[in-house]
């Protein structure tokens, strides 16, 4: 018998049930069902397409959401019921997190009726925003309670996709859990719930879906708002806490209703004459307004006062409209401050001798600028460096650095009479060529995807961008610096100017050539990596397609099947956390490390045995290791028709190439990562993308610009079969 039911429910509305289907497929859970309570054909045929992992209950077009929550319980055999509604999402490897939580309780003293999660949010805008939840379910901890100990447990979103119910009080009270409305039956389980556990782990993605993709909003619905807390504040009788949060939550929910709604005056009137009856009517005794503007708002409302309230937000409207355009003036004054402080320092003489050094958007310190300004110390120390860094990572500044925060007057003048302009991305358009300056072009990585113009075919990769000002930008640079032929060739071909492109190297991949074995040894000690154990670095890249960071592999269940020898280097943009994860326990044993802010990536490269990657450019740098690759490219297809490639990667891989999570985990438990084939796949890709990266680019990079040593006096590039990468950590350890 299943342990856990997720009941799927719904239509497959803009096709949303296929994706959810899908990665639950990627991700079986043998202590888990899947029941698909499917709301028309092509809810039910794409049910039955991922038969034998679902079972599916075909239900007729229109069927409420409520009809078909019923459905999947009267199938459903688990202990639990988590209920997904067929547009929403679960991340990779939550049903095993809920199912160990939830395992959890029924093995302990104290029984929970209801267990909350925390969610993300994906719009048809953006993806995977965090629910301001987790807060109030870290600091309810994992103790089981009741509600009246923490009343405010109500204010998180009522999801029912947040709420995992026992089977048996679902039963008992399934007369009251019928509403078509989820937010209804989501407070209602926690109000009548004896006591309640948490999980302050993201274990659902709730999707909005755009409102103009929907049936408008009618008249009716809006006052069922209304009725919602109507029907919901009788279940707080005698519980004073309660009921005073759940009112707050009522006027709160009413007003921004009333205020963000277009409704037509009639409407408006109508809603606005109810819901000051329910202010009034459902106000708990001694219950006191806020302060402020707000509880001007609740006053409005209880006296039905509907033309002054109108009257307080056109006001209001004028109030902020006014201090928006003061702070804009302010911006402009500071504009015209700033122009005429450039403009100034403009008219001085240019600095043979100071560099200003940029790296990844003002970050720091990093990538090929700083192995270029390492080497510009040794070689040329009469050039002054200075580098831009944002205010937010001055801190992490290495002592002593010389720099300047964007903005300030300093540094206008500084990039106003610097010689050397050195960046891995572009300065801002507002920069001026000066006759005699020297603007250096690193870039940050070999170009799988399209780049630059080469990006105006692809609208998710285009977004935002003003291709005019990039040319603009690109005409200043004087050098671009490459790493193989390939890339100088697509550089060229993106970013068409007159710049001269420098077949020397990256930089930053120097340190692959002239790291020793001691250094290796002391990354993989700053790690934490235990001696012998082996180290995967898996380190996915950003997809334009998607506004945040996805989770693509169910990190728990990768580390469980390569055993206790096998450590995870992690480096993501998002991260599971925190005690309540399956992942807590093999971060305590250093089995997974997360390395997402962990700088320099270099030495993560050096620190590990073999890379897991999908499309990210560390893949030509890593390869520079002559170490194992594999890459994971789930979802090829998609990346390469909404970003936009320059060649094959899964014909021209580095390595193994794995579709799902079982190929990879197969590719990396069999040894097959580090076999014949792979040797051989990893030997063709360093001939074409290694190809300049010998360990001296910096020192020709320095030397051909800032030193002005023609091109044939430079040292030549080292053949491949001469090179000598830095020791593996197997080398390293003996």
């Amino acid at each position: 018998m299943p342990h856990l039911s997720l009941i799927v429910y719904g239509p497959n509305t803009q096709g949303h049930l296929t994706e959810l289907l899908d990665s639950l497929a990627t991700h079986p859970l043998p202590d888990a069902e899947v029941i698909v309570a499917a709301v028309g054909d092509w809810a039910r045929e794409t049910a039955e397409g991922h038969a034998p992992e679902t079972v599916t209950v075909p239900l007729p077009e229109g069927t409420s959401d409520a009809a078909a929550r019923a459905a999947g319980v009267a199938r459903a055999r688990g202990r639990w019921l988590h209920f997904v509604h067929a547009k929403d999402g679960v991340p990779a490897g939550t049903p095993r997190l809920v199912a160990e939580r939830t395992a959890e309780l029924d093995r302990g003293d104290e029984s929970a009726d209801v267990l909350l999660l925390d969610h993300i949010t994906t719009t048809w805008r953006t993806t995977g925003a965090p629910s301001r939840d987790g807060r109030a379910l870290a600091v309810a901890g994992r103790s089981v309670l009741t509600l009246d100990e923490n009343p405010g447990l109500l204010r998180l979103a009522p999801l029912l996709g947040t709420r995992v119910i026992g089977t048996a009080f679902w039963r008992a009270h399934e007369d009251e859990l019928t509403a078509d409305d989820e937010a209804h039956v989501a407070h209602t389980a926690l109000l009548r719930a004896r006591r309640v556990a948490c999980l302050d782990q993201v274990a659902y993605e709730n999707r909005e879906l755009r409102p103009e993709s929907l049936p408008p909003p009618s008249p009716g619905s809006r006052l069922a708002l209304v009725d919602r807390y109507e029907s919901l504040l009788p279940l707080t009788e005698g519980r004073r806490a309660a009921r005073a949060v759940l009112y707050d939550l009522m006027v709160r929910d009413l007003l921004r209703t009333f205020a963000r709604e277009d409704m037509p005056d009639p409407v408006a009137r109508a809603f606005f004459a109810r819901a000051s009856r329910a202010a009034v009517h459902q106000r708990p005794e001694g219950h006191q307004r806020p302060g402020g503007l707000e509880g001007v708002r609740h006053a409005l409302l209880e006296e039905g006062a509907y033309t002054r309230y109108r009257a307080f937000q056109a006001a209001n409207h004028v109030r902020r409209t006014a201090r928006k355009t003061v702070r804009a003036r302010k911006r402009q004054a500071g504009a015209k401050l700033r122009d005429h402080s450039y403009r100034r320092a403009l008219a001085r003489p240019v600095d043979p001798n100071l560099a200003v050094f940029s790296a990844y958007w003002d970050r720091g310190v990093s990538c090929n600028p700083a192995a270029i300004a390492a080497k510009l110390a040794e070689l040329a120390p009469h050039i002054r460096p200075v580098w831009v860094v944002s205010k937010d990572n001055e801190a992490l500044l290495p002592a002593g650095t010389d720099h300047v925060i964007p903005g300030t007057r300093r540094y206008w003048e500084t990039l106003a009479t610097a010689k050397y302009l050195v960046n891995n991305v572009n300065f801002p358009n507002a920069v001026v060529k000066r006759p005699g300056s020297v603007h250096l072009q690193t870039h940050h990585g070999t170009p799988l995807k399209r780049m630059g113009l080469d990006q105006r075919d692809h609208p998710a990769a285009a977004q935002g961008l003003d291709f005019a000002a990039l040319l603009t930008r690109i005409d200043r640079w004087d050098y671009s610096v490459s790493a193989n032929s390939h890339s100088t060739r697509m550089w060229e071909r993106a970013y068409p100017a007159r710049y001269t492109s420098l077949d020397h190297g990256y930089p930053r991949n120097d340190v692959y050539y002239t790291a020793t074995a001691a250094d290796v040894r002391a990354a993989r000690e700053r790690l934490g990596i235990p001696p012998g154990r082996t180290a995967v670095l898996y380190a996915p890249t950003h997809r334009d397609y998607e506004a945040g960071f996805t989770p693509r592999l169910d990190l728990a269940t990768l580390a469980d099947r390569l055993g206790e020898d096998t450590v995870l280097l992690v480096r993501a943009h998002y991260f599971y956390g925190d005690a309540a994860s399956p992942l807590s326990g093999l971060r305590r044993s250093g089995r997974i490390i997360d390395v997402s802010t962990y700088d320099p990536v270099e030495e993560l490269c050096l620190a590990a045995d073999a890379l897991v990657t999908d499309y990210s450019s560390i893949m030509f740098d890593y390869a520079n290791l002559d170490r194992p690759i594999v890459v994971y490219a789930d979802d090829w297809e998609t990346y390469r028709t909404t970003r936009g490639v320059y060649f094959d990667l899964l014909a021209e891989a580095p390595g193994h190439v794995a579709r799902t999570q079982e190929e990879l985990t197969e590719i990396l438990a069999s040894g097959a990562w580090r076999d014949e084939n792979a040797a051989k796949a990893r030997a063709a890709f360093r001939r074409r993308f290694c190809e300049f990266d010998d360990g001296r680019a910096a020192e020709r990079v320095v030397r051909r610009v800032f030193l002005g040593e023609p091109e044939e006096a430079l040292p030549a590039v080292l053949p491949l079969e001469e090179r000598t990468p830095a020791p593996t950590p197997e080398e390293a350890r003996r």
